[in-house]
């Protein structure tokens, strides 16, 4: 499988994810909402780094910590392939998705528009190619 089919896989699954989110939003599932709102920026993430010809360190299986750190350091700090406004959004997802999975009550409806708008903008980042030239 080529790299730029393994991008695209991983921006498809990510158009998925954000589909998802914007479904639960609508649907007033919140928490919901707040856990596919990430995985969208997650895997768009992915996509990006496979782009760029960045690997995870074991075949198939990128931690959420590789590519929160390869995506800020290499692509926007290094690269400056994105945005530094991105810079924290993958971070900032992670803790409210957090919040939604694992900590009792749900997500509000602020914190999940918010959140949905953050992942919709990376998602749209990335599927541009970021706008800018490293």
């Amino acid at each position: 499988m080529s790299d730029a089919i393994n991008a695209d896989d991983y921006l498809t699954k990510a158009q998925e994810s954000l589909w998802s989110a914007e479904c639960e939003c609508a649907n007033r599932r919140f928490s919901n909402c707040a856990n596919r709102a990430y995985y969208a920026a997650f895997q768009a993430a992915i996509s990006a780094l496979v782009r760029e010809g960045i690997r995870s360190r074991s075949g198939n299986q990128w931690s959420h910590g590789y590519v929160q750190a390869e995506f800020a350091g290499r692509l926007i700090n290094r690269n400056r392939r994105y945005p530094v406004e991105l810079r924290s959004t993958l971070t900032n997802l992670l803790i409210l998705r957090g919040n939604a999975d694992y900590r009792p009550g749900a997500v509000s409806e602020i914190e999940a528009k918010r959140g949905l708008r953050k992942s919709q903008e990376f998602f749209k980042a990335i599927q541009s190619g970021g706008g800018k030239t490293s």
